[in-house]
């Protein structure tokens, strides 16, 4: 079976965990994946695995299909115009991992190239992300395999990028919010008089037993809820106390404020770049 080769610009921990994914999985062979990063000493491991290694992200594009962009958002501009000489948009496909940059952002300094927006979670480390996908017009004949990238690495849920916010909040930001949850069974299963190393083994255990009750089944949480809720019994108590306290609430009040936070940081960093623009236009006009 034939593999396109994958490069990996800016090889930091993301890049990482999404290089060691795909080489975990077996799809990939080393040699089908280049990693770049300026300083490479930090990647010797991947070197030693077989991976091709290297501070040059010309060298890395030129031998590959896709190019997974995991750069800070500060580098993007510069790393783009460094390859752009290079980049083939009849052969090349851009995917960018990089939060809150938009495809129109990269469009704008590379031109119409296949552009792939993607937003995984730290659970990419152990190949079980949820990785939301938004595709441009041209991107949408490779969407199948980018999917077979991510899927390596998890699970993927193909979006409208409008969505892509709110897919940064319940991806990202809601691993988050899932460990919080975890933490507090641990700190209840203590206090009832479990040991915190049982208490924790049991409340990492019913998560992802719950989890995999509703991607099997494919039901709605409240149906495998009623399974186990008896009337007058212990659930059904346990279960009212929390809503009584708020926990429903709480947690769409967490997600929704958390949503605004990624609007608020978009729009504050419009103005700055317009005001940079603006400054830079009047500096010609001197």
């Amino acid at each position: 079976m034939h593999i396109d080769n994958v490069a990996i610009l800016g090889t930091g921990n993301l890049g990482n965990a999404i290089a060691e994914g795909l080489l975990s999985n077996g799809k990939y062979n080393p040699e089908n994946i280049y990693v770049t990063r300026r300083n490479t000493k930090s990647l010797q491991h991947l070197k030693d695995k077989g991976l091709h290694v290297t501070s040059d992200n010309s060298f890395a594009v030129k031998n590959s299909l896709y190019v997974i962009l995991c750069v800070q958002p500060a580098h993007l501009e510069h790393v783009l115009n460094e390859i752009k000489p290079i980049l083939n948009p009849e052969q090349h496909v851009l995917l960018s991992v990089i939060a809150g940059v938009t495809i129109d952002h990269i469009f704008k300094i590379v031109g119409d190239f296949p552009i792939v927006r993607c937003m995984p979670n730290t659970a990419i480390a152990v190949q079980a992300s949820m990785t939301s996908l938004a595709f441009n017009k041209k991107a949408e004949s490779v969407e199948d395999k980018v999917q077979d990238i991510f899927n390596c690495l998890g699970d993927t849920l193909v979006i409208e990028e409008e969505h892509m916010a709110a897919a940064t909040v319940l991806c990202s930001s809601g691993i988050a919010f899932c460990m919080r949850f975890i933490r507090a069974v641990t700190q209840g299963g203590i206090q009832l008089g479990l040991d915190a190393e049982d208490a924790q083994k049991i409340a990492v255990q019913i998560s992802k037993g719950a989890s995999t009750l509703l991607a099997i089944n494919k039901s709605h949480p409240e149906q495998e809820i009623d399974k186990v809720t008896t009337p007058e019994g212990c659930t059904i108590t346990g279960l009212n106390e929390m809503e009584h306290q708020g926990l429903s609430s709480a947690v769409i009040k967490g997600l929704v404020g958390s949503h605004q936070r990624i609007i608020d940081l978009k729009e504050q960093r419009e103005k700055e770049s317009n005001k940079i623009s603006f400054s830079a236009l009047q500096e010609l006009l001197q």
